[in-house]
């Protein structure tokens, strides 16, 4: 990959590496420049104080008579007529700048100049009578000093030094010069400093821009990787070690997106071969009992209508074939129901009265079977009555069906566990191979066809009862051995709020 192609990479306004790489160097910068503007205003008031006390150092270095001599000296020259005939201009001590303005100011404010500044012609700029006072008023070790501009274009340091006479009188040596220098130092500094920052820069982008690819690598990897994903290809996740914490993260939430979409898509596959399934279940169990009314019907047509006993032969079998297959109907509707709208109309019912209610329907049910009844006393709960006695009848019926009519032997137990109640149903009938014990609560499942045909079942009176129990909140489970028995647990809360 060429470096131009590289660059295109990056300056892309809306990829996240454009966004990361200007977020960084706009920082960068603003930052350089607030150093760059903090350090000019630190630098400014450094330098000039630095002007300021090394002036004052060249001050305190000459005796005060000196100065004095050089006042007097000053106010001789004023009384010659012709000055000028006297020599050169004259200048300060020759330590001082060669382009300052030196003055004296006495008790009485009078300002003498003691130099005009290598002959440029100006005078001591003066400064306000409170200004001279306060100064006047400070020790010799004192440092004042101000920065003036009095005609506007010509910015001045002044300094102002007290000195005192021989008289024990105290005078003020007031020292002005341009800043002009001061600032051109100043301005090559930041000239510098932006240079160097320009270089900082530069650098930063170069060494920025691979640093920024390796850290995005995981999240390439994660692009690629996602881009393989599709409809047919769930079971692909990302690597969730890849070093960043950020990453990690992001990449489980996509895994478990992925897991949920998967699970989705499992779901939906299951849900339609269950619907594929039952539509074929229903139409086998609708065929048969059409089938047999179909025949009585042919053989009616045929004659047997004049014949007694094939007509009430014929008659009673379709009429048994009607109650199935309007039994069938019934069940499909309660399914329907119970899956569109499962709500239930609960009230407090003490569970053993409902069971002792039911004993002599269940004694009828049983025949010759012995029916025993275990229950403990005063167990209440919220429940909808009419569900409840159709979950106890379906799971009755069904250990009726599976146990010797001469031998049989159905327990109906109830106790009280944590947090709830088990019901519980068990025989000592043929029982159930283990490996028809997973679907057995699936619509239309019988484990024995021919068996359960000939009492008429259908394969759905076990998956009514389970949608109703959980519609309560419980659950149901099935124990068996083969030729020992059954038992059918449920689990039920007593408390109103549980469903």
């Amino acid at each position: 990959m060429t470096i131009k192609t590289r660059l295109r990479r990056y300056i892309v306004p809306n990829s996240l590496r454009f966004q990361l790489l200007s977020s960084s160097l706009m920082l960068l910068a603003g930052l350089l420049i607030v150093i760059g503007f903090l350090q000019y205003i630190f630098m400014q008031g450094f330098i000039y104080q630095n002007q300021a006390k090394s002036i004052q150092s060249q001050i305190q270095s000459l005796p005060p008579d000196a100065w004095m001599m050089m006042a007097k000296s000053v106010h001789d020259t004023i009384d010659v007529p012709d000055s000028s005939s006297l020599g050169p201009h004259r200048h300060g001590p020759f330590f001082l700048l060669q382009d300052a303005h030196i003055a004296l100011i006495d008790q009485k404010g009078t300002l003498t100049e003691l130099t005009n500044g290598s002959g440029d012609g100006g005078t001591s700029p003066r400064l306000a009578e409170e200004d001279y006072k306060n100064a006047l008023q400070s020790n010799e070790h004192h440092l004042s000093y101000q920065i003036v501009n009095p005609t506007g274009e010509n910015e001045q340091l002044i300094v102002l030094q007290t000195i005192r006479t021989k008289n024990h009188t105290q005078e003020l040596i007031q020292v002005s010069i341009s800043t002009k220098p001061l600032k051109n130092m100043m301005l090559h500094q930041l000239l510098v400093f932006l240079g160097v920052s320009l270089i900082a820069l530069v650098i930063g982008i170069l060494t920025f821009i691979p640093v920024l690819r390796k850290t995005l690598v995981p999240l390439s990897n994660m692009v690629d990787k996602v881009e393989q994903i599709d409809a047919g290809n769930l079971a692909e996740r990302i690597p969730v070690d890849q070093g960043q914490v950020e990453i990690d993260h992001l990449a489980n939430s996509f895994n478990g997106m992925l897991q949920r979409i998967e699970s989705s898509f499992d779901a939906e596959i299951e849900s339609k071969e269950q619907m594929r399934r039952f539509v074929a279940d229903a139409s086998h169990e609708l065929r048969t009992p059409l089938t047999a009314i179909h025949g009585f019907l042919e053989v009616l047509l045929r004659g047997a209508v004049n014949q007694p006993d094939m007509l009430d032969r014929s008659l009673k079998s379709m009429y048994v074939e009607s109650e199935r297959m309007k039994k069938l109907v019934e069940d499909l509707l309660l399914l329907a129901k119970l899956d569109r709208s499962p709500n239930i109309q609960r009230k407090e019912v003490v569970l053993d009265d409902v069971i002792k209610e039911m004993a002599p329907q269940l004694r009828l049910l049983a025949g010759d079977r012995k029916v025993i009844l275990e229950l403990a006393s005063d167990l209440r709960g919220w429940f909808d009555v009419d569900r409840l006695k159709q979950v106890i009848l379906n799971l009755f019926h069904n250990a009726v069906q599976h146990t010797d009519s001469a031998k049989g032997e159905l327990i109906v137990s109830l106790i009280n566990v944590k947090g709830g109640v088990e019901l519980s149903i068990r025989d000592n009938g043929s029982g159930i191979s283990e490996r028809h014990l997973p679907k057995l609560f699936d619509r239309f499942y019988r484990s024995d066809s021919s068996r359960t045909r000939k009492y008429g079942g259908s394969g759905l009176g076990l998956a009514i009862t389970k949608s109703i129990v959980e519609l309560h909140g419980g659950t149901i489970r099935v124990d068996s051995v083969v030729d020992e028995g059954t038992a059918f647990c449920v689990w039920l809360p007593l408390t109103e709020t549980s469903e």
